[in-house]
């Protein structure tokens, strides 16, 4: 069996991942990797082009019938999540914010916090952009979180804390989604090999950070492995019942704002 699995171009997922595709773990089928940022990762799935992958939780609305999501490689947010950040304090609801793409969580739940404007662009870019002001703010996903302060920029929102005072849940943003016209078999077979590949990383924190740090685009091995920890825990390793409660808590939510749909819940376990 020849599976192309994708996930992002990240610290964390490469971290998730590392065992599987160095031969750390014994697997069945053949892998071929490719990586992506999460947003071309999105609109990929809806064309249903990659047998697993890496995708937001907001895109599972609209991938459900080609995917379903994996009980094992989710990135869950338990006391921290998605910012807006600016050079200075501002309104967001007069700002001009730069999103990391319109699938996205991330711009999801700035969607059910306030009515902003908004531009697109490509998640690691939008420092930059911020910073030279052509835009008011930016929406920070992945290890921009921690490092936005080292060029002089101010939280201005944080997604997590605006959850957290609603919904006494984690935050789901990201989940591996399989191929529903794989055989049941094969689907199971990838679910137990990745299960298998986050162990032995949380087991082998050093050797498997080692590897991650080629994507970790210049954080240093302390916010590396902070990073990572974030992001790569429990809720990876089996998803616990509530955060699929939070995932339909989250389309509950985006459904009654009239952003987009529910859709049927469906995680391989």
């Amino acid at each position: 069996m020849h599976l192309c699995v994708a996930h992002t171009p990240d610290a964390d997922d490469a971290f998730m991942f590392y065992a599987m595709l160095n031969r750390k773990i014994p697997l069945i089928f053949e892998v071929e990797n490719v990586v992506e940022d999460i947003e071309t990762l999105n609109q990929k799935a809806m064309q249903g082009v990659y047998d697993v992958t890496a995708i937001s939780v907001h895109a599972y609305a609209f991938v459900h019938e080609f995917y379903r999501i994996l009980s094992t490689g989710a990135s869950v947010g338990n006391g921290y999540g998605p910012i807006v950040v600016a050079r200075e304090k501002i309104d967001l609801e007069r700002a001009l914010i730069a999103i990391p793409g319109k699938y996205t969580t991330a711009t999801l739940l700035l969607k059910l916090a306030c009515n902003a404007r908004t531009v697109e662009m490509r998640f690691d870019t939008i420092i930059d952009a911020v910073k030279r002001g052509e835009v008011d703010a930016g929406l920070l996903i992945h290890e921009a979180q921690l490092s936005f302060e080292d060029f002089g920029l101010k939280k201005i929102l944080d997604l997590y804390d605006w959850w957290n005072s609603i919904v006494d849940l984690p935050l789901p943003l990201g989940v591996n989604a399989i191929k529903r016209s794989l055989d049941f078999e094969s689907q199971k077979a990838f679910l137990k090999a990745v299960k298998e590949s986050v162990r032995y990383a949380l087991e082998n924190v050093d050797e498997a950070l080692s590897y991650a740090e080629r994507f970790s685009r210049g954080l240093d091995k302390e916010r590396l492995r902070k990073f990572v920890t974030m992001y790569v825990n429990e809720f990876t390793l089996e998803m616990p019942y509530d955060v699929e409660k939070a995932i339909e808590t989250l389309f509950d939510m985006a459904e009654e704002k009239g952003i987009v749909k529910k859709p049927p819940l469906d995680v391989l376990r």
